[in-house]
């Protein structure tokens, strides 16, 4: 694993368990998991607790990584930053868009994070969308990672 943290936050998914190990194997380390914490915002927060370095991947208790997302390709987020989101598939109605996908957020963000209705959307500084990624070893290929195991097309 890169030198980035990661964290899966759950409440009550059924498959958080098994969505859980898939996120460690994808990324090659310990994905650590904070679970049952009543509170987006204070779920949040909790997370900037629980990891070691400033940058951290952070993902939803329902949240499904392609195997093929590659976490040795990711940057660091640049100064003013405060979280990159990767384009996810909703599996209800097939749209893909940020919400739901694993983001690499900021410790310091989360500390910071103000009192806007949205948890996210109440983080200082930018928020970004990743570009779609190239699935390890592969050439010209333009699918990102997604939710429920799905492929996303980045001209979707």
């Amino acid at each position: 694993m890169n030198s980035f943290d990661a964290v899966l936050l759950s409440y009550d998914e059924p498959m958080a368990t098994a969505l859980h190990s898939r996120l460690q194997r994808t990324l090659g380390g310990t994905v650590k998991r904070l679970h049952g914490v009543h509170g987006m915002r204070r779920a949040y927060r909790l997370c900037a607790e629980v990891v070691d370095h400033e940058q951290f991947f952070l993902a939803d208790g329902d949240f499904a990584i392609d195997a093929s997302f590659d976490p040795a390709t990711v940057e660091p987020l640049d100064e003013g930053v405060s979280m990159r989101v990767w384009r996810a598939v909703n599996p209800v109605n097939g749209l893909t868009y940020g919400y739901g996908g694993l983001k690499l957020v900021r410790r310091s963000a989360l500390r910071e994070m103000g009192e806007a209705v949205d948890v996210l959307a109440a983080l200082p500084g930018r928020i970004e969308f990743a570009p779609p990624s190239r699935p390890r070893g592969s050439r010209g290929s333009t699918r990102a990672h997604s939710t429920r195991g799905r492929p996303v097309s980045a001209s979707a």
